[in-house]
């Protein structure tokens, strides 16, 4: 795991048009500062990258995937499936993500990240949220790390709470999750990221949908500012 990851401001906004979604983020993240929180679209935030929640071969045929595709036309498919192909040979793990130019104005990039391997997969029993948020924060890290300030905002949605059929409350708990993770370790690469993340949660993946709670994050070990 690498600690050498300059700390750097982020403005982060969580938006969704479900109202359970937004409500759920408001408890989960009431005591995190520097997140912002609304309801409504995604293509209304004008940020420099939106996150897009997709299936590991980058289909954007459902979901909020969907609305991003209609919205940037279908070239931004096309952009995020030669990414999958040019960096994890055709199929992009849960738990990675890939990053690629909007051809937009608003937002510059879209970051893909997967909350499952299959268009419509029921992820409601698995880690998938907490995986996909922290590694779409991952890919932000990288691109910064390619060109400094390139991405200073995001937008996410609630993962999976749409086709993927994860509840709301859970939804937003796997989310700080990923978030607040991240933000307490720097990973070298995803299968670091995938590797950390999983064994600070095998204790949520066993408990029951309804029991999962925020889980808090290890103490730190080094510091990374």
């Amino acid at each position: 795991m690498s600690t050498d990851r300059a700390q750097s401001p982020l403005r982060v906004v969580l938006t969704d048009i479900n109202t359970a979604v937004v409500q759920a983020w408001r408890a989960a993240f009431a005591d995190t500062p520097g997140i912002e929180i609304r309801k409504g679209s995604i293509v209304d935030e004008d940020v420099d990258a939106w996150v897009s929640p997709t299936n590991s071969r980058g289909r954007m045929d459902g979901g909020v995937d969907a609305v991003i595709k209609r919205y940037l036309g279908a070239g931004i498919q096309l952009r995020v499936q030669r990414a999958i192909r040019s960096q994890f040979a055709r199929r992009l793990p849960v738990g990675s993500a890939v990053c690629v130019p909007s051809g937009a104005v608003k937002p510059r990039f879209l970051i893909s990240t997967p909350t499952m391997e299959t268009s419509s997969q029921n992820v409601s029993e698995t880690l998938n949220v907490a995986l996909a948020c922290a590694a779409a924060f991952q890919a932000v890290h990288q691109q910064n790390r390619k060109a400094p300030g390139s991405i200073r905002s995001v937008a996410l949605v609630g993962m999976g709470a749409q086709t993927g059929r994860v509840p709301a409350r859970v939804c937003a708990n796997l989310m700080w999750t990923g978030y607040t993770l991240f933000n307490d370790h720097s990973f070298e690469d995803y299968d670091d990221l995938r590797g950390t993340i999983v064994a600070q949660l095998d204790d949520i993946e066993s408990a029951p949908v309804e029991k999962r709670i925020r889980i808090a994050p290890p103490k730190r070990t080094t510091s990374r500012r």
